[in-house]
C-alpha cells in the first residue's frame, strides 16, 4: 500500500539534498541473507510476552485479551513499517539513531541511542534471569544457583555474537524456527480440538466456553484496557529487522517482504493463539504462574508437554538476549563515531563485529548476574519495568523520524521510496498518541507501573546531564567531518 506521490516529488527541478552518510555504516559485512532477515522479523514479533505472559493476562481480562494483542500489534506494525520506509530510503546499521541524526541533529541521535540502550541493557538482565529461571525447571539444573545459570546463558550468546554476524543470524534463525514450530503445532492441535469438540478437563471447546463464563469482557472493559500497557511490550523487538538491514545484501528486495509479513504473523500467532486459548478453556483456568499453552496440554494429559514448552520459552529468552547484544552493538558504534558514546564501543574486530558495544551491553548483563545473586526472586520484574521506558522512547523516536522524513519529502528535499508507511502523516500522529496513552495507562494501573512513569524525570535528567558531558566531543567531530 502506497501514498500518492507528492507534487514536490514530481518536480524535476526540485533541489536535491546531499545524501546523508553515516560513518557508523562502514566496515560491516553483508552476511545476512533473506532467510535470516525473514526469521529475525518473525523472532522479533514472538517472545515470552506470548509464551509466558498471556496466561496471567488471560486470567485478568478474559477472552477480550485478543483485542489488546490486536490493537498493540497494529501499532507495532506501523512502527516497523515506518522504520522500513526509512531503511529503503537509506539502509543503515545505525538504524533510527542514524535517521535521528539526519532529521533531528546530534541531540536527537544521542537521545534515540541511549533510550535504546536503556531498553536492551535492562532487557538483557531480564532475559538471562528468565533463562536461568526456566532452566531450573529441569531437575538436572535445579541445584545450580540461579546466578551461575544466568552467567552461562550470557556467555553462550555473547560468544556467538562476537564471532561474526553470520553466527548471530544462524542462532536467531534456529531460535525462531523453534518458536514458530511450537506455535504452529499448538494452532493445528487447537483448531482440531475445537472442530471435533474434544472434551478438555470436563469442558467442551467452542464459543460456549466464552459465553458461559462471563462473555468477552467477564470483568468489564477496563481490565482489557489497562492490560494494553503490558501487552505492548510483547512486541518490543519488532524494530530489530531495521537494524539488521545494514548487514544485508539487497535490502530493497528483502526488507519489504519481511516487514509486510509481520502483520499477518501477528494476526495468526498472537491474536489466533489467544482466541484459541479462550475457546479451549475458561479464562479462569489460566494463571500467570504457568504458560497458557502448558495449561492446555496439561489439561489434555499430554505427557512431557510442560518440558517441551519450557524449552520453547527458554529459547524465546535466549533469542531476546541474542537480539539485544546484536542491535545495541550496532547502535552504540554509530553513536561512538559521532562522539555521543565512549570511543571503545566504536571498535570492530576483523569479522566486522562492533565488539566494544556488544561487550558494554554484556557488561550490564554481568551486573544482572550479580542482581540474580542478591535478589533472585525480584530481579526480573525490577529491570523489566525500567526497560519499558526505553521501549516507548525508541518507538517514539522512530515515529518522529518518520514524520520529519515525510515533511522533508513534502518540501522536495528527499524522495520517499515506493515502500511507504500508509496514510502519513496521520499514522505517525496516531501512533505517537497511542504511546502517550500507554504511559497514561501505566499511571492509572498504579503500583509498579506508576512508579515506572514517575521515573521519567530521572531518565530525562540523566540524558540531559550526559549530553553536557559529550557535547564538546560531538561538536568537535562534527566540525572535523564538515567540508
Amino acid at each position: 500500500m502506497t501514498d500518492r506521490v507528492t507534487a514536490a516529488e514530481k518536480l524535476p527541478d526540485a533541489p536535491a539534498a546531499t545524501p546523508h552518510v553515516d560513518a557508523g555504516d562502514a566496515g560491516y559485512r553483508k552476511d545476512l541473507t533473506s532467510r535470516h532477515i525473514n526469521m529475525i522479523a518473525i523472532g522479533g514479533a514472538i517472545g515470552t510476552g506470548l509464551f509466558l505472559g498471556a496466561g496471567g493476562r488471560m486470567a485478568q481480562a478474559g477472552p477480550s485479551l485478543f483485542l489488546a494483542y490486536a490493537v498493540c500489534g497494529l501499532f507495532a506494525f506501523l512502527v516497523v513499517r515506518a522504520l522500513g520506509e526509512l531503511v529503503l530510503y537509506r539502509p543503515s546499521s545505525g538504524a533510527f539513531v542514524s535517521y535521528a541524526r539526519e532529521f533531528m541533529g546530534e541531540k536527537g541521535a544521542y537521545t534515540a541511542g541511549w533510550l535504546y540502550f536503556l531498553n536492551w541493557s535492562t532487557t538483557s538482565v531480564a532475559d538471562i534471569t528468565a533463562a536461568a529461571t526456566y532452566a531450573h525447571f529441569w531437575s538436572m539444573f535445579s541445584d545450580i544457583p540461579q546466578w551461575i545459570l544466568a552467567l552461562i546463558a550470557l556467555a553462550v550468546v555473547l560468544t556467538a555474537n562476537l564471532i561474526s554476524v553470520r553466527y548471530f543470524g544462524e542462532m536467531e534463525f534456529w531460535f525462531s524456527i523453534v518458536k514458530v514450530g511450537a506455535l504452529v503445532a499448538f494452532l493445528l492441535i487447537g483448531v482440531f480440538l475445537v472442530v471435533t469438540s474434544h472434551e478438555i478437563d470436563g469442558h467442551t471447546p467452542g464459543l460456549a466456553t466464552i459465553t458461559d463464563n462471563g462473555g468477552l469482557f467477564p470483568g468489564g472493559f477496563m481490565p482489557m484496557l489497562l492490560l494494553i500497557q503490558g501487552v505492548v511490550f510483547a512486541y518490543a523487538s519488532v524494530e530489530l529487522c531495521g537494524v539488521a538491514a545494514g548487514e544485508t545484501e539487497n535490502p530493497e528486495k528483502i526488507m519489504p517482504k519481511a516487514i509486510n509479513s509481520i502483520m499477518w504473523r501477528v494476526g495468526l500467532f498472537y491474536v489466533g493463539s489467544v482466541v484459541l486459548l479462550a475457546l479451549l478453556l475458561p479464562y479462569t483456568a489460566y494463571s500467570g504462574e504457568q504458560s497458557p499453552f502448558v495449561t492446555v496440554f496439561d489439561k489434555l494429559g499430554v505427557p512431557g508437554a510442560a518440558g517441551i514448552m519450557n524449552l520453547v520459552v527458554l529459547t524465546a529468552a535466549l533469542s531476546s538476549l541474542n537480539s539485544g547484544l546484536y542491535s545495541t552493538g550496532r547502535i552504540l558504534r554509530s553513536m561512538s563515531l559521532s562522539g555521543s558514546a565512549p570511543t571503545f564501543v566504536g571498535v570492530m574486530n576483523k569479522n566486522g563485529v562492533p565488539y566494544g558495544g556488544v561487550l558494554l551491553t554484556a557488561g550490564f548483563g554481568v551486573l544482572g548476574v550479580g542482581l540474580n545473586f542478591v535478589m533472585p526472586d525480584n530481579a526480573f520484574e525490577l529491570v523489566l519495568n525500567i526497560a519499558s521506558l526505553g521501549i516507548i522512547g525508541t518507538w517514539t523516536m522512530i515515529m518522529l523520524c518518520s514524520l520529519l522524513f515525510w515533511r522533508r519529502s513534502r518540501e522536495g528535499r528527499v524522495v520517499r521510496p515506493g515502500f511507504r508507511l500508509p496514510w502519513a502523516p496521520y499514522t505517525q500522529i496516531a501512533t505517537l498518541c497511542f504511546l502517550c496513552g500507554v504511559l497514561v495507562l501505566m499511571w492509572m494501573d498504579g503500583g509498579v507501573g506508576r512508579t515506572t512513569v514517575a521515573c521519567l524525570p530521572l531518565v530525562a535528567a540523566a540524558l540531559t546531564g550526559g549530553w553536557f558531558l559529550v557535547r564538546r566531543r560531538v561538536r568537535a567531530l562534527a566540525d572535523t567531518d564538515r567540508p
